[in-house]
């Protein structure tokens, strides 16, 4: 009991000792014992690192998972050692609605086994966001981790020793300074000074050997960067794969999306959903230059001319002697060029704007376009209407 009684004593006194000690250097009342510059700079560099490594780490945190509640249910399933639950994507959730919403519309229709297409790539888009995350999550947020939760915590631990070290130094020398003060007025013998001199050598042994414990895991932070760095190539190479994945599974959706866009078209302007009339020839976009699908807002058509009737209008008709309809006429951007292949067609070029309607009876895979004094028929695939 007394043993504890006098360490607890003993410890009171140096923390009193060191407590004063730094608010007499604050106060600029007492001398600091200063480090070199090399050393200063070892302190900044760590300091930077961590610093950054902190930031880099949260904000790939939000890149991998932007629900801030499941980045917590993570976190303390984490701290409790437990295995966090395997969660759907949002890409596999959106696969499962539009699965689901294919079977009550329909998997037959065309709208049904477009659902079905897109769904199996949105199902794959998530598999392959679960595989990147999990990767991400394994080569380089748990290196980060391991560095903030370990090697720092280890620095900091000795930099705090380090920093008692200095204190319980300068304090020595205060006292010295004082003993030798007092010995020249002849107020104190001579074993005074020496014990004051004792535990200074003592002080400045235990703080050189302090510094240099620091120093050398200062100086680790280099090979800390080395890590970090390769960590980082494994990240690219994940994300750059997760984004080729990526690409290809929407290319493959997209060509196999414009093998039907007739189908798409000729049910949406003439209102026949079952209508399966082929793309003309001459109207196939160009195959390297696949596009996002057009708008499909329904196009206004003109009135069926008294006595003739809709089914032959188009034969009877010149497009460049039709007039369009007082109102409801729509814009639309061309998106490739296209050259006419008779005077009844009108030739487009890539990202002009033109007006554009139908005439009953047409066939769905056309409209009138008008450009100036110009007019003709026009590809609907080579189109883009405008709201």
């Amino acid at each position: 009991m007394d043993f504890n009684v006098k360490k607890l004593a003993s410890d009171a006194g140096v923390f009193f000792s060191r407590a004063m000690q730094f608010t007499e250097e604050k106060l600029g009342q007492a001398e600091k014992t200063e480090l070199d510059a090399h050393f200063e700079n070892l302190l900044a560099r760590a300091d930077c690192t961590k610093n950054w490594t902190e930031k880099i780490l949260r904000q790939t945190e939000v890149l991998l998972q932007p629900n801030p509640s499941a980045r917590v249910e993570e976190f303390l399933y984490e701290k409790l050692d437990r295995k966090v639950p395997s969660r759907v994507t949002n890409g596999e959730l959106l696969a499962q609605y539009m699965a689901e919403a294919a079977n009550d519309f329909g998997p037959g229709t065309p709208y049904g086994k477009t659902l079905i297409k897109v769904g199996e790539t949105q199902r794959l888009l998530g598999a392959a966001e679960r595989d990147f995350i999990h990767t991400a999550s394994i080569t380089f947020l748990t290196p980060l981790r391991n560095f903030l939760e370990g090697d720092w915590r280890t620095i900091s631990k000795e930099r705090r020793i380090l920093q008692n070290r200095r204190l319980d130094l300068d304090a020595c020398k205060a006292r010295l300074r004082k003993a030798k003060a007092a010995e020249a007025k002849a107020t104190l013998w001579n074993d005074e000074v020496e014990k004051a001199e004792q535990e200074l050598r003592l002080a400045q042994t235990e703080f050189d050997r302090q510094a240099e414990v620091t120093r050398l895991l200062l100086e680790g932070i280099s090979s800390t960067h080395v890590n970090h760095l390769r960590c980082l190539h494994e990240f690219v190479e994940a994300q750059s794969s997760y984004y080729a994945q990526c690409y290809q599974s929407m290319l493959q959706l997209q060509q196999q999306l414009g093998s039907s866009k007739g189908e798409i078209f000729s049910g949406t302007f003439v209102g026949n959903a079952d209508s399966t009339s082929p793309l003309p020839a001459t109207a196939s976009p160009p195959a390297a230059a696949a596009g996002p699908l057009p708008a499909v807002p329904t196009i206004p058509v003109v009135p069926t001319l008294a006595g003739v009737p809709s089914t032959v209008a188009e034969s009877v008709l010149n497009p460049s002697e039709v007039q369009p309809p007082a109102s409801g006429t729509r814009k639309a951007r061309v998106l490739y060029d296209y050259e006419a292949a008779d005077s009844s067609e009108l030739a487009l070029l890539a990202d002009e704007l033109i007006t554009v309607y139908s005439l009953p009876g047409m066939d769905p895979d056309w409209l009138i376009g008008e450009r100036g004094n110009q007019k003709g028929k026009v590809p609907v695939t080579y189109l883009e209407l405008l709201s």
